[in-house]
């Protein structure tokens, strides 16, 4: 990974939803939620807007697995990035697993 590089360990979480069905997400914990928030505010700065859901792209690293993706706001602070189903069989992980992840953007 390029750019500014972050690691963290962070719970496996669903949120689920009758019209949508359910997804699963980790958050970025303090202080990196921070980083990301400071990162968020210059390519807003630099592009005069923001991208849709206020979400920036980020690359992940969970175990073996590497993918690029975004990273969207929380409504009261802090930032959920989406682990797809792909993802969660590749490393075996289910809802409440502690996850070691890798953050750059």
């Amino acid at each position: 990974m390029t750019g500014e590089v972050h690691h963290f360990t962070t719970p496996l979480w669903r949120w689920q939803n009758e019209s949508q069905g359910s997804w699963h997400f980790i958050t970025v914990p303090s202080p990196v939620d921070e980083a990301l928030s400071a990162h968020a505010l210059m390519q807003r700065l630099e592009l005069g807007r923001r991208r849709g859901f206020g979400a920036i792209k980020v690359r992940i690293q969970i175990g073996e697995s590497q993918w690029d993706t975004s990273a969207f706001p929380l409504r009261d602070t802090g930032w959920a990035i989406p682990v797809s189903a792909k993802i969660r069989k590749a490393e075996a992980l289910s809802e409440g697993d502690m996850v070691d992840v890798t953050l750059g953007f």
